[in-house]
């Protein structure tokens, strides 16, 4: 017999599974991961626009502090235990921006902080973290090459 093929009672038991599995409602949730992703993208485009028009600011340069009072929020707000609820409503909608990268960081810390600073908090923090910095750094540096072929061919 086949390791691939499902045997008769597999097919059976995923029938049954199947029909006591609870239908998700998928638009609805699109639509509130949207709605809520949107809102903290919009709450980010206004601390930028409040940067630059009430402090020494370019339009350029002030996605830094934004995206650092963002982050800030984020923790705060996962210490707190506020942002999980919010994750639990939102569903993606809180872990694609930045604030869900500061969030997966500060859950890990809090949740190894018993085994000790270096091996619990600093050892774990970056398990989630880790592949979206190596990502991160990988992706700026090929974009980084890319421009720079490009200027120095004159494309640009």
């Amino acid at each position: 017999m086949s390791k691939n093929k499902p045997t008769p009672e597999q097919k059976e038991y995923q029938t049954l599974a199947s029909s006591y599995e609870k239908k998700r409602p998928v638009l609805k949730n699109s639509i509130i991961a949207f709605l809520i992703g949107g809102s903290i993208c919009f709450i980010g485009q206004c601390l930028q626009v409040f940067f630059y028009t009430y402090f020494d600011f370019t339009e350029k340069t002030a996605g830094n502090p934004t995206v650092a009072v963002l982050i800030f929020i984020a923790t705060l707000l996962t210490g707190l235990g506020f942002y999980d609820r919010i994750a639990q409503v939102a569903g993606a909608g809180t872990a694609v921006p930045v604030t869900g990268f500061a969030n997966s960081i500060a859950s890990a810390a809090i949740e190894h902080r018993t085994e000790g600073y270096v091996l619990g908090v600093g050892g774990n923090m970056f398990k989630l973290a880790g592949s979206v910095i190596v990502f991160g750094t990988v992706a700026a540096f090929v974009i980084a090459l890319i421009k720079t072929i490009l200027l120095k061919g004159g494309v640009i």
